[in-house]
């Protein structure tokens, strides 16, 4: 795909789950360091941000998507001339994409760790991360039992099921709003993250911070499988991530809103669970509780200092 196709997909969720989205946007940088013709260092700079600026603002709330890019691109502004800079920028492109799938399969191996023989387990939305811990624990033997919401609007839970179902894992497929109600079966939550902040309180899909608080009521861990790139840096600013709020039509068709002249539609795609409700993040760099949320941004991302957090393009000042 090249990079404007790259990002309609990224904007209307033909490509979703935040550490796809972000191998996605690394390989589009790749391709179009590629494919265009730069005679200067000037020019091939220019071009390659405006690929960026493009790609940041498909989704203002998964922070993999600017961390990647961030990632990549960066050290662009160290380079003298454009051959080097070039084959700098594609190097970085490829190592992320591969980074970030060493990431999950790493996750996996550490959370399979905090699953038991015997557990029932609830997970949320379609988080390969979360999925990789639960996966894994399925292929060495242990015995275990899946709840899956379906994840209203857009239905990710339909893949997390058949994902679950294809591998021969006992799953129950429950309406979000059923969560509560069979909470009281379930030994363990396990949830992906779009973002984490410097807090440890953790944005994912919209219902997570239901599911967090009816795991907290019941007594039952809730765990987060997350990449270290899915941590917010800004945050140690005190700036704050956007929660996306996507299009009503999603909720109700536009002929149907307008029999009901009085309804607004609000669809927020994300929600916050704070940190108290967070028993453990569990990264491919190990398993941190949510305070520590600093340390992995400072030691895993590298980000310690003010000038370099003050120009992150994603998150907002409130």
């Amino acid at each position: 795909m090249n990079l404007e196709e790259t990002a309609r997909k990224i904007r209307t969720m033909e490509i979703r789950g935040a550490g796809r989205i972000a191998r996605h946007a690394a390989k589009a940088l790749y391709t179009h360091s590629m494919e265009g013709e730069s005679s200067d260092l000037a020019s091939y700079c220019q071009r390659m941000n405006e690929a960026a600026d493009l790609l940041i603002s498909t989704r203002p709330t998964a922070v993999s998507l600017p961390n990647a890019i961030n990632l990549v691109m960066k050290p662009l502004k160290y380079e003298t001339d454009v051959l080097s800079a070039r084959q700098n920028l594609e190097e970085r492109a490829m190592a992320f994409v591969k980074r970030s799938e060493e990431a999950v399969s790493r996750i996996g191996t550490i959370g399979a760790r905090h699953i038991r023989d015997g557990d029932v387990i609830l997970t949320h939305c379609n988080s390969e991360a979360a999925l990789s811990c639960i996966l894994k624990a399925h292929k060495q033997g242990m015995n275990i039992e899946v709840y899956a919401t379906e994840v209203r609007p857009r239905n990710q839970g339909h893949i997390t099921a058949k994902t679950l179902s294809d591998a021969g894992v006992r799953t129950n497929f429950i309406v979000d709003s059923a969560a509560r109600y069979f909470m009281k079966e379930v030994d363990l939550c396990i949830t992906g993250a779009d973002a984490i902040t410097v807090n440890g309180s953790v944005i994912n899909k919209i219902g997570t911070s239901q599911i967090a608080l009816a795991a907290h009521e019941a007594r039952v861990s809730f765990l987060v499988a997350a990449e270290t790139y899915k941590f917010a840096p800004c945050t140690i600013l005190g700036e704050r991530i956007l929660i996306e709020e996507r299009s009503p039509d999603e909720i109700l068709s536009p002929e149907m809103r307008g029999t009901l002249p009085n309804v607004t539609v609000r669809n927020p795609t994300f929600d916050i669970t704070p940190a108290d409700y967070v028993d453990l993040i569990i990264t491919e760099a190990g398993v941190y509780p949510p305070e520590m949320a600093y340390t992995v941004i400072r030691e895993q991302l590298h980000w310690d200092n003010e000038d370099m957090i003050s120009d992150l393009p994603y998150c907002e000042e409130e």
